[in-house]
């Protein structure tokens, strides 16, 4: 386990492959291997993020070695959940191709038991509705790093609405922040991938 934080905290991919397999083998639980050692790992490295003392690169790292982590983790789960928490539907909005974020906070949700649809960047307001209605979601959640596409967000929340679609809408990202989310009538707000658990969560109860 302390193998697989250390293999999440300093980004190293293979490493986190081969260290998940041996706490399988040593009959840890997934959740177990998750809650004992991947989230805090990605928690850990998101507060040296925004202490100044790592930079986008290595959070890059870090979540594509607990996404490794993770797809070996997953088939296990869903053998295990015959439910999940809920589903999210999650993009960057149109016009906008920064994704590193979004990733890192699909990757915190698939990991909390959410089952998680990564439309990815540039995605339109029609694509979300497409989507959300497809997976039948519980959350639309949307992503912004520039401030040219933030107001694109106000879009997406009026065409959502106005197609009776039954979701709760939640954004985050660098230019936004709970006044905006209010503003543009969102029902939350995100500042770190490590709060959009809750957030998603406090949603749904």
């Amino acid at each position: 386990m302390d193998n697989l934080y250390e293999a999440v905290f300093k980004g190293n991919a293979p490493l986190a492959k081969t260290a998940v397999q041996e706490a399988l083998d040593a009959s840890k639980t997934p959740q177990e291997i998750i809650d004992g050692s991947m989230i805090p790992a990605m928690e850990a490295i998101g507060a040296e993020f925004e202490a100044g003392r790592v930079f986008v690169p290595n959070l890059l790292l870090s979540a594509r070695a607990m996404k490794s982590a993770l797809d070996i983790l997953k088939p296990l789960m869903m053998a295990e959940q015959t439910t999940t928490l809920g589903t999210v539907v999650i993009g960057t909005v149109k016009g906008d191709l920064h994704d590193i974020g979004k990733n890192l906070v699909a990757s915190m949700l698939e990991g909390r038991g959410f089952k998680v649809i990564n439309l990815g960047a540039d995605v339109s307001k029609e694509r979300f509705i497409e989507e959300a209605r497809a997976n039948n979601a519980d959350i639309i959640a949307m992503s912004a790093l520039l401030t040219t596409t933030m107001d694109y967000m106000k879009e997406v929340v009026d065409a959502v609405r106005a197609s009776g679609l039954n979701v709760k809408i939640m954004i985050g990202g660098a230019p936004v922040n709970a006044d905006f989310a209010a503003q543009i009538g969102a029902d939350g707000y995100s500042s770190n991938a490590n709060d959009a658990v809750t957030v998603a969560k406090k949603l749904l109860s």
